[in-house]
């Protein structure tokens, strides 16, 4: 078997690159594909240097571009040479979920992708070829590996029923929250976006935010009170996620208004997390909760094709929100990088494979 570069997570919680055997296509509708450029989102943060046994020597990463090098022989729908971005979110494909397209809630969903499509810290991968999207010439690499992040928060929007001229927070300027940011203009929202980090509320604002407040030095529930005429807004989104959460809820449903939503796209850490909340505000007013998890059909359109075609068209931004880019051998200097944001000015930072 061919060998290949990877980066496996080591028991610190850091990566160590090295050479494994090159994964070869089981069946004959799935695909290899050389990985070209791959992304580090807040889940992949929220692992880094964290002692996780089950994940000792695993490859993670799951944010990616890649050029396709071989296609089983049932494969019509891209040809080696094709450039692609790779969808990574991959069910067991028996379960109702699965059956209906809701792989994003298979119970298998993150055994099953994890040996396959979700091992983007490397140099190959395989999956089923209807992952494989085709890439658009003026579409880069590093820009496509931003479509996962777009495609988090475009699900997010969709359970929403965001409406024409609703006011929307967006908790978080990071790369889920700025892709939030644009999908809710896109849809005739104005936005505020609110955050600790002022250079990532500057680029909230170059994105077409209408508000940029920072939490820790303004007072935001009385800016977004005063920006909706005293209701609050429409519908709130938590994008900060994992240990920011006791924090970012109780916001949310203080920005929220009578009657409004707040969207949970945030990811948690595993096991039981006590925040407390205004239950009796949350009853009284009939706020809605509503839990966002990945992506995946909307209907009969996949959720990560209309992504890319909406970065294709131009009305999506990438390009700005990519700060830094590194080699895979400089894995964990990049890493570095983007948990220190406040001190790196990192936004959303991509490793060459």
């Amino acid at each position: 078997m061919s060998k290949m570069k990877a980066a496996l997570k080591n028991e610190k919680g850091e990566f160590d690159v090295e050479q494994v055997d090159r994964p070869e296509i089981p069946h004959p509708d799935w695909v290899l594909a050389r990985i070209t450029a791959t992304g580090i989102c807040g889940t992949d943060l929220r692992h880094w240097k964290k002692e996780e046994p089950e994940l000792v020597h695993k490859i993670m990463g799951h944010e990616l571009a890649a050029e396709v090098v071989e296609v089983g022989s049932a494969v019509t729908n891209v040809k080696p040479g094709d450039r692609v971005v790779v969808e990574t979110l991959l069910g067991d494909g028996t379960c109702d979920w699965c059956r209906v397209q809701q792989y994003n809630l298979c119970p298998n969903l993150y055994p099953v992708r994890m040996e396959t499509v979700s091992r983007a810290f490397a140099e190959y991968l395989i999956g089923p070829a209807e992952k494989f999207h085709l890439l658009p010439d003026h579409v880069s690499d590093e820009e496509a590996t931003v479509l996962d992040t777009f495609s988090v928060a475009l699900h997010a929007i969709q359970l929403s029923g965001i409406k024409l001229n609703d006011v929307v927070v967006v908790i978080g300027a990071g790369p889920i929250g700025l892709g939030q940011l644009q999908l809710a203009k896109l849809s005739g929202a104005d936005v505020i976006i609110t955050d600790v980090v002022d250079h990532s509320l500057e680029l909230a604002r170059e994105l077409g935010a209408d508000l940029v407040i920072n939490s820790e030095k303004e007072d935001s529930a009385k800016l977004i009170k005063e920006f909706t005429d005293g209701r609050g807004a429409d519908i709130v989104f938590e994008c900060a996620g994992g240990p920011s959460m006791p924090i970012t809820l109780p916001q949310a449903v203080s920005y929220s208004r009578i009657g409004g939503k707040i969207v949970i796209v945030g990811g948690f850490d595993k096991g039981e997390i006590s925040i407390p909340l205004e239950w009796q505000k949350i009853q009284m007013a009939q706020i809605q909760i509503i839990p966002s998890a990945s992506y995946a059909f909307w209907g009969i359109y996949s959720e990560m094709k209309m992504c890319l075609d909406l970065l294709a068209k131009g009305k999506l931004n990438a390009k700005k929100m990519i700060t830094h880019k590194f080699q895979l051998d400089e894995i964990n200097k990049a890493f570095e990088t983007a948990q220190d944001k406040e001190h790196t000015g990192a936004v959303f930072v991509t490793l060459k494979v």
